[in-house]
């Protein structure tokens, strides 16, 4: 048994509720009891935790991520996104599963230092020769220790049908279903207190056929799954659906059976009003990159616009390659600064971007019931900020010092009850063992 005290608390439930001196007691992968002023007492073994100066928060939520990315993070620096990819498509084709298993382990590091106890990876390249890159992954989130939703890519669009990537890395149709197919039966699991789930995501419209992207929501419908894909990222994307296919991504997607309460998508910055609206009403989750969207110039997502149409909005750091800090907890910030900077001061306030980071992302990936709020009987996902010092002092409200202030110290973080941070230092791998990996992977691929 966990007994965090003396903190503050924001639960992030329903009613918004918040203590400003308050306990949290995790018995086993679950909170027991939550609420103002010190804690019961406990016979038996129990830890306590000082929450002095400090600011208890669900587990923060990271949405969509390229983890394999991590390899080649600084290249292509000051391209446009399809610049960006044809550059880097053709390092990522020499990926195999060592590479992959040292950069996810490395981003997911990354992610466990800054608050982020769920990740949703999205991982779409598979090279001819590049060995068991789900089993690569899967391997990563279970040596870290936080939640991994794992969504299966795919690619049957290669240069040769006039999409970018090079052939080298796209799969048949075909294939890329069976491959989806075994990671499902060999990994999902469905229960309530899952570590690891599996999703299907096709990569993009300019990467995938028509077929693919309808058969694979046909699949994952059937095996009981999430969909993910990204849409609607750039100019140039939206245009060349237009030439395409007559439609806007948006309309492509729902033509597709790509909108809906199982799906969320990344990015979704270009969209226009009825497109929003379409996403609340069909309850499509969105997944907001700021940060990535900031590097690439493709824009600022209408999030503020889609929370008040009702779509599920979490975060994403998405990858590395176009998010070289790689960290959850600035995009609470950067969320905040991009709403206000599309629709005014009071676009988006500091708990609304506190939510996306937590039931927001619950919400997009269907475990809003188990994950994203700090509520007895709930996960034990717990992230605990430390706010005190120079960067903190006279800040009276510390929800207000998380999302506006540089990213807190992570004193302890748990992931079902389990220490995977402690003392702002990573307790389930040696960082530098990781550091050295990454490094050797890097090298590899360049």
């Amino acid at each position: 048994m966990i007994v965090i005290e003396n903190a503050a608390i924001a639960t992030v439930d329903a009613e918004g509720t918040e203590y400003r001196s308050g306990h949290v007691v995790v018995d086993g992968d679950r909170i027991a009891a939550v609420g103002e002023g010190p804690a019961p007492s406990f016979d038996g073994e129990h830890t306590r935790v000082d929450g002095t100066d400090c600011l208890v928060t669900p587990g923060l939520i990271n949405t969509h991520h390229h983890l394999y990315q991590w390899a080649t993070r600084g290249l292509a620096a000051d391209s446009t996104l399809f610049q960006w990819l044809v550059e880097l498509y053709p390092v990522w084709a020499r990926l195999d599963a060592d590479s992959t298993h040292a950069a996810a382990t490395a981003g997911l590091a990354r992610l466990a230092l800054t608050g982020c106890t769920t990740v949703a990876d999205h991982h779409y390249v598979f090279p001819h020769a590049g060995g068991d890159q789900i089993a690569a992954l899967v391997a990563a989130v279970e040596r870290i220790g936080v939640r991994g939703h794992l969504v299966r890519g795919s690619m049957d669009r290669g240069e040769s049908e006039g999409g970018l990537p090079p052939d080298s890395v796209v799969e048949d149709t075909e294939s890329a279903l069976l491959g989806t197919e075994r990671a499902i039966e060999a990994h999902h699991d469905a229960s309530e207190a899952a570590m690891l789930r599996i999703a299907v995501g096709p990569c993009s419209p300019f990467t995938v056929t028509e077929h693919l992207m309808k058969e694979a929501a046909e699949l994952a419908r059937r095996k009981g799954v999430r969909l993910h894909t990204h849409l609607a990222e750039t100019r140039d994307e939206h245009e060349q659906c237009l030439a395409e296919t007559g439609r806007t991504p948006a309309e492509y997607a729902e033509s597709l059976g790509w909108l809906g309460g199982d799906v969320w998508l990344a990015h979704t910055v270009h969209l226009a009003e009825d497109a929003v609206a379409m996403l609340g009403t069909t309850g499509t989750g969105s997944a907001h990159c700021p940060t990535s969207n900031g590097r690439l110039g493709t824009g600022i997502a209408p999030a503020a616009d889609l929370l008040a149409a009702g779509a599920p909005v979490g975060l994403g750091v998405d990858g590395a390659a176009s998010n070289e800090s790689g960290g959850l907890g600035e995009e609470l910030h950067q969320a905040l600064l991009q709403a206000r900077q599309r629709g005014g001061p009071k676009a988006l306030t500091v708990r609304q971007a506190l939510w996306m980071g937590t039931m927001g992302g619950a919400r997009c990936l269907g475990r809003d019931g188990e994950l994203g709020s700090i509520e007895r009987g709930k996960l034990a996902d717990l992230a605990v900020w430390r706010l005190s010092g120079l960067r903190y002092a006279g800040i009276e409200d510390p929800v207000a010092a998380l999302v506006l202030g540089a990213v807190p110290d992570v004193k302890l973080l748990l992931a079902g009850g389990k220490t995977v941070v402690a003392e702002g230092e990573l307790r389930t791998a040696d960082e530098n063992t990781i550091a050295v990996e990454l490094s050797a992977a890097s090298g590899r691929l360049r």
